[in-house]
């Protein structure tokens, strides 16, 4: 699959969720800031879903919502939404299939062991077009909330 640029339609899905029942991309009405991370309860993900956390109230000032996708299962992301108080949802790629399409799910080597799994990644989604406005690739967790609601700032005025 090619992988995906600004401007590209981004890719619709529909999830589980910890909000109840399935989110899907189209019957969003904000602009989406999709988040992908590896795996629930560990210290960059944990560090990451809490910095989102934090700055919540402005993202939603900004007209935008927060998803977090990784492929654990429902059960194991509510128990990390309830432990972190994580108010926004988070979604269940079991299968992959939604981090396929978003280009995420790749070959990593830590320590010298190689394994399939989510690369850090967001995108900010424009909720009138459906149209991938920014890509953060290969996130480094520190500073990037804030980065993300400066963006969305910077769209909203735009």
């Amino acid at each position: 699959m090619p992988e995906l640029k600004v401007g590209d339609a981004a890719p619709p899905f529909t999830l589980e969720s910890t909000t109840g029942g399935t989110v899907t991309l189209a019957e969003l009405k904000s602009t989406v800031v999709l988040y992908f991370y590896p795996k629930d309860d560990t210290p960059g993900c944990t560090k990451e879903a809490c910095a989102f956390q934090e700055i919540d109230t402005e993202i939603k000032k900004a007209g935008a919502v927060v998803l977090g996708v990784s492929m654990d299962k429902i059960e194991s992301h509510l128990r990390f939404a309830r432990k972190y108080g994580l108010s926004f949802p988070l979604l269940s790629d079991l299968d992959g299939a939604v981090s396929r399409a978003y280009g995420v799910y790749k070959l990593k080597n830590r320590y010298g062991k190689t394994f399939w799994g989510i690369e850090r990644t967001t995108f900010l989604i424009d909720s009138t077009t459906g149209k991938i406005a920014k890509i953060y690739p290969r996130v480094k967790v520190d500073g990037h909330a804030d980065a993300v609601l400066s963006d969305l700032q910077v769209l909203k005025t735009s």
